[in-house]
């Protein structure tokens, strides 16, 4: 069960210079192309789905005994959210020490090519426990809008599932996560010059200001709720009294409870100024992954399996970034997550991955894929 960390490393950073951006359906395909190229030699059913709503197409992989077990379902995505163009100029593709950085090398093309080596090995040895069924999905960065009915089908076929998030605090894995809201705020005041006719304007951005500073009064951290304006939009000129202006809001919750709760109160914000519009759209698309004794009864197997080779493996608390692993714990399937590369950065310009976790987060998948 020996792997080259470095030659690992070079896969990984040519997978980084492939950059597929969610939105980008047809960078996101060539990087689903680099995949099955590489898996192409191996005894692995190769599916292709094609995309649609304008994103890319998902790969379904299929592999081990047809022993009459239940599989176990693999996931990874293989979108990021660094735009066309970031590893040319933002965020380069280089080494820097055990540091690799790059465009979604951290999340999650390193965790995506750990895994699927790991995969690629136990297929070609027909060494598996059980059946595999690995599915590599483009649109998980924006809360897997076309694959989650895929994701809940196989997952409520599978005995478990495995998630290649990245790692968190120097290699721990997750075992359960916090639920995810997104909603869409569209406001529509009344344009006028802002110098002759102002008393006649109503200002959206005025109207935004005061939506937000009460959508982010909501984050209560006692009770593990989070409430973001990450995104505004709005206005025409400087001299005009904005007519629209539009935000995002990005809602993090503990339980099932909350999340509706929480929801009420964002759908039904009404406007300050009755001569403004607020039309709110969205809800909840994650469910919240609490800790379960089944997931924890996997969660021990996958200790079990890092003391056979050598590690120490312990767990994060509760997290509250998303996953598709969100998906399959909220249906029973005993689920654990963060099995990807160790490093930090996710989502910004110091974006990077650890060489030094690859070898060993593959040779772990391998371990389980032999082995539950």
């Amino acid at each position: 069960m020996r792997y080259d960390g470095e030659a690992m490393a070079a896969v990984v950073a040519a997978w980084a210079e492939i950059e597929s951006p969610t939105h980008e359906a047809a960078a996101v395909d060539r990087m689903q192309d680099a995949v099955a190229a590489h898996l192409a030699a191996a005894p692995i059913g190769i599916e292709r789905i094609p995309g649609r709503e304008g994103l890319g197409g998902t790969l379904v992989l299929r592999a081990g005994p047809n022993n009459g077990a239940k599989p176990i379902l693999v996931m990874s995505h293989v979108d990021t959210v660094h735009p066309l163009g970031t590893a040319s100029k933002d965020l380069p593709v280089r080494r820097e020490g055990d540091r690799l950085y790059g465009p979604g090398v951290y999340d999650m093309k390193g965790g995506a090519y750990l895994a699927l080596e790991a995969f690629r090995r136990v297929a070609a040895a027909g060494t598996a426990s059980r059946p595999i069924v690995f599915l590599v999905t483009p649109d998980e960065e924006i809360g897997s809008p076309i694959t989650r009915e895929l994701i809940e089908a196989e997952g409520r076929k599978a005995a478990f599932a495995l998630v290649t998030e990245p790692a968190r605090d120097g290699g721990k894995i997750v075992t359960a996560r916090k639920g995810v809201g997104r909603f869409d705020v569209e406001i529509e005041g009344r344009p006028a010059h802002s110098g002759t006719s102002h008393a006649k304007g109503r200002s959206a951005i005025r109207e935004a200001a005061l939506q937000i500073t009460a959508v982010e009064g909501l984050t209560d951290y006692a009770r593990g709720v989070t409430t973001t304006v990450g995104m505004i939009r709005g206005g025409t000129a400087a001299n005009t009294i904005p007519q629209f202006a539009r935000f995002c809001i990005d809602l993090r919750v503990t339980t099932p409870e909350d999340g509706d709760a929480f929801s009420s109160r964002i759908l039904g914000l009404k406007p300050h100024d009755p001569d403004v519009a607020v039309r709110v759209t969205g809800g909840m698309n994650r469910p919240p992954w609490p800790e379960t004794p089944e997931g924890l009864a996997l969660y021990e197997r996958v200790v079990a399996a890092g003391r056979d080779l050598g590690r120490t493996i312990s767990a994060v608390p509760m997290t509250g970034g998303g996953s598709d692993g969100n998906f399959t714990a909220a249906i029973g399937t005993p689920t654990v997550d963060g099995l990807g590369i160790d490093g930090d950065g996710a989502h910004t310009l110091q974006e990077y991955g650890l060489v030094s976790s690859l070898a060993p987060g593959a040779a772990l998948m391998q371990r389980l894929l032999e082995t539950l």
